[in-house]
């Protein structure tokens, strides 16, 4: 057996020593990256299930919104099958007599009013003012201000919303205040023997539905589930125009979709609705009542009456409309016009106060025999209107 010398002993354990100690740095270095591969695939894993508990959090959210915002628009379009004109018209009265305003007595002696009403469909006439139209043409001739000419629709009640059906009813008392014109004229009167006095609320959605079941303009009938009655929805100039043709009343739709002037206005808008009235109505006079019905006017939220135009000695032109909003104290204030005719600003909308993005009206025009009626209802398949621009 050879000896080692000690040197050489030495440095060979000096060189083990040194791979051992190399060996176990890799060793050690090995396992730090095994560790840090295993904590990343840790942190990974933990961030994507954080992620995908934040997606799922914000699509329960998500769903959450649309459900809040779907049940939103039911309540404000009335959809939201909590009760019609009956229940708001109770449940507002006793508020009233819960607040003091009404003595209980007069709570009893309205409701059996009210049910009567019901029962026959017929309105009560508790917020008509009649007589407008006539107390403007006399007011007119006796003016001569500012005012070149103007043109006056045929004879019209005004209706104003009451406590059935405040903040949904506009469209509803709007029709009434076409037909009460319609019923004045011996054009219409023919086609209206069905319909010889003013229909309440609940009656006219009835009305609605029975066109929609004759077959006019099945879409819009779908968005309400085919059903008003009951209901404090909103109606448009679509179910107007729906309506109105199932009476055999030549009608059209006409869209103003956007603005036709500077800052949003809609000059188009007040051109046509003087065509309107003055196209079959040339004279010289200053005050022309005409025998053209109202117009129904739509915008989003909202919709009025159209009985009149002003054309100023500056040649600008001021719409009168009868807003279903005003209530009859301040709409019979116009029987009595003072000589500055400050009353007026109840009535007059110029260019510029009237800047809704788009505007629809439903004029009527003469009536249509059962043959033009049936064609209609064929062709409100996919309901349509004259766009202008």
């Amino acid at each position: 057996m050879i000896s080692r010398h000690p040197f050489e002993l030495h440095l060979f354990y000096v060189v083990l020593s040194i791979v051992i100690l190399k060996l176990q740095k890799e060793y050690l270095f090995k396992e730090i990256q095994e560790d840090q591969q295993s904590g990343n695939i840790r942190d990974l894993e933990l961030a994507q299930q954080l992620q995908t508990e934040e997606d799922k959090w914000q699509r329960a959210e998500e769903e959450k919104r649309e459900r809040e915002e779907f049940k939103k628009l039911q309540r404000q379009y009335g959809l939201d099958n909590s009760g019609g004109y009956k229940q708001q018209f109770l449940k507002n009265m006793e508020r009233e007599v819960d607040r003091g305003r009404m003595q209980p007595f007069e709570y009893h002696k309205r409701k059996a009013d009210m049910m009567e009403s019901l029962a026959f469909g017929i309105d009560d006439g508790r917020t008509k003012t009649s007589g407008v139209i006539e107390a403007l043409c006399e007011y007119y001739q006796n003016d001569n201000k500012d005012v070149r000419r103007v043109w006056l629709s045929a004879g019209v009640d005004h209706f104003h919303s009451s406590l059935g059906d405040r903040g949904w009813g506009c469209g509803y008392r709007n029709f009434q205040m076409l037909l009460s014109s319609l019923l004045q004229n011996s054009l219409y009167r023919d086609c209206l023997r069905d319909t010889t006095l003013i229909p309440s609320i609940p009656k006219i959605q009835s009305m609605i539905e029975d066109a929609w079941r004759e077959g006019f303009d099945p879409h819009g009938a779908s968005h309400f589930n085919n059903r008003l009655h009951g209901s404090k929805a909103w109606i448009g100039a679509c179910e107007i125009y729906s309506l109105l043709t199932s009476l055999r009343m030549k009608c059209q739709i006409i869209d103003f979709h956007k603005p036709t002037g500077a800052m949003g206005t809609h000059p188009r808008l007040f051109e046509w609705v003087l065509h309107y009235y003055s196209a079959d109505n040339e004279s010289a006079t200053k005050v022309v009542c005409t025998s053209k019905p109202p117009i129904y006017l739509q915008h989003q939220g909202h919709s009025r009456t159209v009985v009149g135009i002003e054309e100023k000695k500056n040649k600008s032109l001021c719409l009168l409309l009868f807003d279903p909003g005003c209530s009859s104290q301040e709409m019979q204030k116009l029987l009595k016009q003072n000589s500055d005719g400050t009353n007026l600003k109840l009535l007059r909308k110029f260019v510029g106060s009237l800047k809704e993005k788009q505007y629809q009206i439903v004029a009527v025009d003469g009536v249509l025999s059962l043959e033009e009626k049936a064609a209609r209802c064929r062709a409100s398949q996919v309901l349509t209107s004259e766009k202008i621009p």
